[in-house]
């Protein structure tokens, strides 16, 4: 099959040829309809997170189940499936507290397995993910999908698997933003524009978008914020605490930034909550001072918004066939396997919200 190789760091991925293996009791051949192009597979290629070699890169997936292992009952071939990175094991204690995005027994392959995926006989490797969608195929474990409903175009299906769910899932289940409250999100990339939906959907009565370019900013105001701050010409925790009267009761960082992780923190009003979003890279340290929670602030992470992904993406979906959530108009651009490095170039320029590449 071809695939997009990473051969190593701040080097352009290659289209070659790999070879995938046959599904095991519990895994599943996926025919990749379209995967999405994320801001956390250019941190591998830029150094900023580690990363084996050669690998296929890519987590945010969607297609079609074309085989499936033995010992497999939750899908047959032709569902259409979404990818996780959330695979869960069921057992363990994470999984069994309400937790399966935090899973410590992820049922993957292990390097004391069968590689799933070779070329020219050496094992390929993917990211923490185990997805691996800049790729015709996928080879995953059944526990690491979702079924969805045929009628759903897989292109903006694919968005849902990582960014839809992390940005609007950090609004709902990590921060649990109620009704009337005031809300900040920082970088109004594919993640914060989901943000911006959550916190839309959960009846927020003030949503500051912040980013450094004035086109995002609109684009925001088009997802449902009702304030943009251009952190380009202003300083954005000055403008924020402005004007929401003195803080905001949540702030989102949508990045993977430590600095903008701190300025969220400094744009909360008493007892308000920072939930960082963002991938920070570990070279980076968020400064926070000795006072810096004073008036019963806090500051958490999430990882994937905090999903139950089988639960919250089919009703994701719901939304989304209902005209109350917006996919489509996060795509600005789609495109072919070949295409990815162009595509890498445009998001480290800044130039898009969600790019996609189309294998079908």
């Amino acid at each position: 099959m071809k695939a997009a190789i990473m051969h190593g760091v701040h080097e352009p991925l290659t289209i070659e040829q790999v070879e995938i293996d046959e599904p095991g009791d519990r895994e599943i051949l996926v025919r990749t309809s379209a995967s999405g192009v994320c801001h956390s597979d250019l941190h591998y290629i830029e150094d900023l997170m580690p990363m084996r070699t050669p690998a296929i890169l890519g987590h945010e997936a969607a297609g079609v189940v074309e085989a499936v292992g033995a010992r497999v009952t939750y899908v047959q071939p032709g569902d259409h499936v979404i990818a996780c990175g959330s695979a869960f094991c069921g057992e363990c204690q994470e999984c069994l507290t309400g937790h399966p995005n935090r899973c410590i027994d992820k049922p993957f392959r292990t390097l004391d397995d069968p590689p799933r995926i070779t070329l020219n006989g050496e094992r390929v490797h993917n990211s923490v993910s185990n997805i691996a969608s800049f790729a015709e195929w996928m080879l995953l474990s059944e526990r690491g999908v979702v079924k969805v409903r045929d009628d759903m175009p897989l292109d903006v299906a694919s968005l849902v698997g990582c960014g839809v769910i992390t940005g609007v899932g950090a609004v709902l289940n990590a921060a649990q933003v109620k009704p009337g409250s005031r809300v900040a999100v920082f970088g109004v990339g594919g993640v914060g524009l989901s943000a911006v939906q959550g916190a839309y959907i959960s009846g927020a009565s003030q949503i500051i978008a912040v980013d450094l370019l004035e086109s995002k900013l609109g684009t925001a105001r088009e997802f449902g914020a009702t304030h943009g701050v251009n952190a380009s010409e202003e300083d954005p925790v000055a403008a924020v605490r402005r004007l929401s009267g003195g803080g905001v009761d949540y702030s989102f960082e949508a990045i993977g930034n430590a600095n903008v992780a701190l300025q969220c923190v400094q744009s909360l009003g008493l007892g308000g909550l920072a939930t960082i979003i963002g991938v920070v890279p570990a070279n980076q340290t968020i400064a926070l001072g000795g006072r810096a929670l004073a008036g019963e602030k806090s500051i958490r992470a999430t990882t994937m918004g905090s999903n139950k992904f089988r639960v919250d993406m089919p009703k994701l979906i719901e939304l989304y066939m209902q005209g109350r959530l917006k996919l489509d108009e996060m795509i600005t651009r789609r495109g072919e396997l070949e295409e990815v490095n162009a595509m890498f170039e445009a998001m480290n320029q800044g130039e898009v919200a969600r790019q996609v590449i189309v294998f079908e």
